[in-house]
């Protein structure tokens, strides 16, 4: 009997190995496919509660391409910003990997995080995707800003000159996982590029969302979001929820392993969640 036992746990082991693997299979939890287009995604995910796509859906409508020149153009802060990058320092920045050379700040591996805390706001950064791109399609360019450490914009190299493209809702200027851009306005790797954000905060009462998250936003002076509904944190292959939080939180930026460059910093608070809350 005790042999029997010995030699029963592991292939019940494998069996269990065998029904997960068969699940994950059917969920869409390890494949992945490329369009004929050369588009990177996982089409067979659950479908997004607020759309007709599935999370990362390779087969959702490409933005179109919209030249935005190669004028640089980079935006002083005005009198009211809280200057969180000027190239002379980071110290509004928790310790990191980050490293500063000559004015322009690179990105490590791990997050970027501002020591201090903002909710509603208007966010301006420049950044820069290296011109040789990544071993990995993941690694191309890829970055984020993640408004009160949660909500995240896509930074990546999504310009059309590349052979293959990731998901549209994880390219450049995307809310990611969740909403393409209005129009692709990237630039070539190795140009510089902005970002210009006004974020709305999600208000709780009583421990439920009683207002969710939303963005307007340019990337290089063009108009690729407007009031563009934030459905919850930002999450890779998964639909996350809102979970309460404070008015206030840290921003961060990604470090994903590409060394991504960025300069000019800076961020206004806003109050209009205040406001509302007062009525």
């Amino acid at each position: 009997m005790n042999y029997c036992r010995r030699n029963l746990i592991p292939h019940m082991f494998l069996i269990c190995l065998c029904v997960v693997f068969t699940v994950a299979v059917s969920f869409g939890a390890v494949k992945s496919i490329v369009t004929p287009e050369g588009i990177y995604g996982h089409p067979d995910l659950t479908k997004l509660p607020w759309c007709s796509y599935t999370k990362h859906d390779p087969n959702r409508p490409v933005p179109a391409f919209i030249d935005t020149g190669t004028r640089e153009v980079s935006v002083e802060p005005p009198s009211d910003a809280v200057v969180l990058f000027d190239g002379k320092t980071l110290s509004a920045w928790h310790r990191s990997d980050w490293k500063l050379s000559d004015g322009i700040m690179t990105a490590g591996g791990g997050f970027l995080t501002s020591r201090k805390s903002f909710g509603d706001c208007q966010l301006h950064l420049e950044f820069m995707v290296p011109q040789k791109p990544g071993a990995v399609l993941s690694n191309r360019g890829n970055s984020g800003v993640l408004l009160m450490g949660l909500y995240e914009v896509q930074i990546f190299d999504s310009h059309p000159s590349n052979k293959q493209q990731i998901y549209p809702d994880g390219q450049c200027g995307s809310v990611y996982g969740e909403t393409p851009p209005l129009l692709n306005a990237c630039r070539l790797p190795g140009q510089w590029q902005s970002f210009d954000i006004i974020f709305t905060a999600p208000v709780f009462e009583k421990g439920k969302l009683a207002k969710a998250a939303a963005v307007t936003m340019l990337h290089n002076g063009v108009l690729v979001h407007l009031n563009t509904t934030i459905h919850g944190p930002m999450a890779w292959r998964k639909i996350s929820q809102y979970r309460p939080h404070g008015d206030k939180l840290p921003l961060k930026i990604q470090g994903h392993g590409s060394p991504v460059s960025f300069r000019n910093i800076w961020i206004r608070p806003l109050n209009n969640n205040a406001k509302m809350k007062s009525k």
